[in-house]
């Protein structure tokens, strides 16, 4: 007597490569956490805490009984240093796991060239002296490079990620949709740029009430750092309108997400003048601008280089 064996149920093959976007996003995920870590740095004055020594911290690998300052310091420079091991990681996965020419080969090589520039940037920053109550003409400039290269690495990363999902969505999309992306990647750095000085203005300069911070932006004998503080607002409104006008370019669930983000931050921002920007307000100001930042750099990478078909709705 023959028996014939029923074949057991095909399971559906593991994708190996399912985790890559995973790890993508938890990449992005723990940079944001540097970046504010970066800003409670700041807002603490403790830039100096490892002295006029990069990468050692007052010359050793591990402080010797730190201060404060100094453990704020060192645990900036130790999530840095993960976040770097990570984007390595991130590197080659990607080239292991994606093919020669694929696209999100070249966004992990910008995000390895632009953490290379961010770590430069920082040790700029510590051995200028550009660090705790340096209230010079120059610091402002580093400050505002500083952090559009942060605003660049966050976004390489975030493109990488977003390439690695291989969702292709179908995207409908408005004739002037590819102006308004620019536009607002544009005018969002300058806001980045423009918020991180008068984030530095407010640690540096606290102001006793709103109306003398008022007083302060515009007398001609305040800082430069003082001074340029009213530019932050101006470009944020300008920023909300080219993302409004993206948002309406798109007719996806991405553009609606812009809105939300956008119209959070704009709250988020009137607080914190409000309150004269404590370290908390400042922190959560941050994280919201970074949430914001994300989203947008999908939303532009998906109008302006779209990994799926694509229609164009009439005006």
């Amino acid at each position: 007597m023959s028996s014939t064996a029923v074949p057991a149920p095909t399971a559906a093959k593991a994708n190996p490569n399912q985790a890559l976007p995973l790890y993508a996003a938890a990449v992005v995920g723990f940079m944001v956490l540097v970046i504010l870590e970066g800003a409670f740095v700041r807002a603490t004055g403790s830039g100096a805490g490892c002295g006029n020594h990069w990468p050692l911290c007052n010359g050793d690998f591990f402080p010797h009984h730190p201060r404060l300052t100094t453990l704020i310091e060192y645990t900036h420079r130790s999530m840095t240093g993960v976040c770097t091991t990570m984007v390595a990681v991130l590197i080659g996965w990607t080239f292991l796991a994606r093919p020669r020419g694929d696209r999100s080969r070249r966004a992990v090589v910008w995000s390895g060239i632009l953490l290379l520039t961010e770590a430069l940037l920082g040790a700029l920053l510590v051995k200028g002296g550009y660090v705790e109550n340096n209230a010079s003409n120059m610091r402002v400039f580093m400050q505002c490079v500083h952090f559009t290269n942060t605003m660049l690495l966050l976004a390489a990363i975030t493109i990488t990620w977003w390439w690695l999902r291989n969702h292709t969505p179908p995207l409908h999309l408005r004739p002037l949709a590819r102006p308004a992306a620019w536009l607002a990647v544009v005018a969002t750095l300058f806001v980045g740029a423009t918020g991180s000085v008068a984030a530095l203005a407010d640690t540096i300069f606290p102001s006793t009430s709103l109306q003398t911070a008022f007083v302060q932006d515009f007398a001609a004998n305040s800082p430069l750092l003082v001074r340029m503080r009213w530019v932050h607002p101006a470009t944020a409104l300008i920023a909300l309108a080219c993302a409004i006008w993206l948002a309406l370019q798109l007719s996806s669930k991405l553009g609606r997400w812009v809105l939300v983000l956008i119209a959070a931050q704009l709250v988020l921002g009137a607080a914190d003048v409000l309150l004269l920007a404590p370290t908390w307000m400042q922190i959560l100001h941050l994280l919201g601008a970074d949430l914001y930042w994300i989203a947008l750099v999908a939303a532009c990478t998906t109008v302006l280089a779209p990994t799926g078909p694509s229609t164009t709705a009439a005006s």
